[in-house]
């Protein structure tokens, strides 16, 4: 007789009346988990304070951890090990205060039956809001119903009043009244311009190059060929391995050059000699090479976009991409040339990149490149992440900021551009950031995304202002001061509800040189989306 080793369903944890349970989504990185973990704790506090006065518990399904000094899941096996012990029916909170790898806890979020509630505390020097804003749209993109909520400390009426909404019913419903679709648009020459570009891009295609898929758990930002394909954009798979190789043949003279070119243009770097803690002559070599090496291998492929993932692929291997990167999304750059010497490589142009490899910025770059192009338009562009902001002078002023790949252009120059040493908790072997405060003027602002297994882009303005010195210093040191910034007010989208609404953690910007170019710019990008078929919605003031 046959005996087979039949597992036993493991029975199904319940949860008491009136308790929610809690999970924390963390880093991968050790070192940026132990290091924020005390402001997850005070988060923990904060919202524990407000569930309890409302009558409910709090049980934590995952110890603190003596050994790591930290209670985050921080990766994808913990995360399944600690789902098996939540009851599936039971109200759950997810709860950020950092930066999160949302891969950690998808698969248990994936198959949980009860309500889903992700929190983050508004504060600037810990980005729990682009954690949250990460994992709400990777819980789009997958179906996943969920509810959010943002407090600085949980003692504010509308959160508590939100809170109290959803451990109620298990649903917190935002205002959106600024989204609108974008209907029939009127005849015109930028919608002429925009659908013209739609044809040609499926006609004559686009090859985006992708430096290895998938980073820091951005499930949101990974987009199937399925979906991209019919837009006429192509991915060229590269191996990070294979940059890397490729930067061993750049020369030390060739890197020089790129050095003394940005010096000769004005820009500061912020030297030191500790490898560790400061940034050295030599991580910029190194990054100068892989602004090269970048080139020479787009050139191989001919790329028409390249994404670097760097985290976490090249952080334990060389400095970091972000310098590189910002060289590449800039018209007027560094000189690069064939490996024989003979050709400048894009001359004169911009290669697209889209940071962090996050596929929506590659949509959206690309048309972004062709429709300022073809526009007379600077097309730098470069995405930033939705930091954080306050009230400023009685408007309300974001904080957008990327790890150092803005353009040059967008701070009105290398004249006003500075490099600085990465954060050694992110950033172990260092490299400069490509940094400072973008230029005031008129910008129009989007994201391309997945929802309900379509592709989706949301287009708004901005106007870029300009705050005291002071208050741009506050603002710094109150975020991450090495890395670029810009001050930024939507048009006619309150914070609550551009938090409600927003399906990443990224946001692309591009200038125009005044508010009624930028509306004309914005209408030929509104064409281009609606005649490839992604589905498009105007947020605010935008209007065609």
């Amino acid at each position: 007789m046959t005996t087979y080793d039949v597992p036993v369903a493991r029975p199904e944890a319940t949860a008491q009346p009136h308790e929610v349970w809690t999970v924390a989504s963390g880093d991968l990185r050790p070192a940026a988990n132990e290091t924020c973990w005390p402001v997850q704790q005070q988060l923990e506090h904060d919202l524990g304070a407000a569930v309890e006065a409302l009558g409910w518990s709090v049980h934590r399904a995952h110890p603190y951890d003596e050994t790591k000094k930290h209670g985050f899941i921080d990766s994808q096996r913990a995360g399944i090990e600690v789902f098996k012990q939540v009851p599936p029916d039971a109200p759950l909170i997810v709860v950020e205060a950092v930066w999160q790898y949302s891969h950690h806890v998808l698969a248990g979020l994936r198959t949980h039956r009860g309500p889903i509630l992700v929190v983050a505390n508004w504060v600037g020097d810990f980005p729990g809001l682009v954690g949250l804003l990460g994992l709400t749209a990777s819980m789009t993109k997958a179906g996943v119903e969920h509810s959010a909520l943002w407090s600085k400390d949980f003692t504010d009426d509308w959160a508590r009043d939100g809170l109290r909404t959803w451990l109620e019913t298990g649903v917190v419903e935002h205002d959106q009244s600024h989204v609108h679709d974008l209907g029939e648009q009127p005849a015109s020459p930028e919608r002429e311009l925009g659908v013209a570009l739609a044809q040609q891009l499926r006609a004559d295609k686009a090859i985006a190059g992708v430096f290895d898929e998938g980073c820091m758990g951005m499930y949101n930002a990974i987009f199937d060929d399925e979906l991209i394909n019919p837009l006429g954009i192509y991915k060229e798979r590269l191996s990070q391995s294979a940059l890397v190789a490729e930067m061993q043949h750049v020369t030390d003279e060739e890197a020089e050059a790129v050095h003394q070119w940005l010096v000769d243009r004005g820009m500061t770097f912020h030297l030191g000699t500790d490898e560790a803690t400061e940034l050295t002559k030599a991580q910029l070599i190194s990054q100068y090479k892989m602004y090269v090496a970048a080139l020479r291998m787009a050139d191989d492929f001919g790329l028409d976009a390249v994404g670097i993932q760097y985290q976490q692929g090249l952080k334990d291997t060389v400095p970091a991409s972000d310098l590189a990167e910002g060289l590449l999304n800039n018209v007027q750059r560094p000189p690069a040339y064939s490996r024989d010497g003979k050709r400048e490589l894009y001359a004169g142009k911009a290669l697209p990149h889209f940071n962090e490899v996050d596929w929506g910025v590659a949509v959206d770059s690309l048309a972004t490149n062709r429709i300022w192009t073809a526009m007379g338009l600077d097309p730098a562009t470069t995405l930033h992440d939705i930091r954080w902001g306050e009230e400023y002078d009685g408007q309300f002023v974001w904080v957008l900021e990327i790890s150092g790949s803005v353009p040059a252009a967008h701070h009105g120059g290398y004249d006003k551009s500075y490099s600085m040493r990465q954060n050694p908790m992110f950033f172990p072997l260092g490299g400069g950031t490509l940094s400072g405060v973008s230029k005031p003027g008129e910008v129009v602002w989007s994201r391309v995304f997945i929802m309900d297994g379509v592709l989706h882009a949301d287009l708004g303005r901005l106007t870029a202002v300009g705050l005291p010195a002071e208050e741009t210093q506050r603002r710094l040191d109150a975020t991450n001061p090495e890395w670029p910034i810009m001050h930024a007010v939507l048009h006619g989208v309150t914070r609550d509800q551009f938090m409600a609404r927003h399906k990443a953690n990224h946001l692309c910007v591009a200038y125009a040189p005044d508010a009624e170019t930028a509306d004309r710019a914005l209408a030929a990008k509104a064409a281009m989306f609606d005649e490839l078929g992604i589905q498009v919605h105007l947020m605010g003031d935008a209007r065609v």
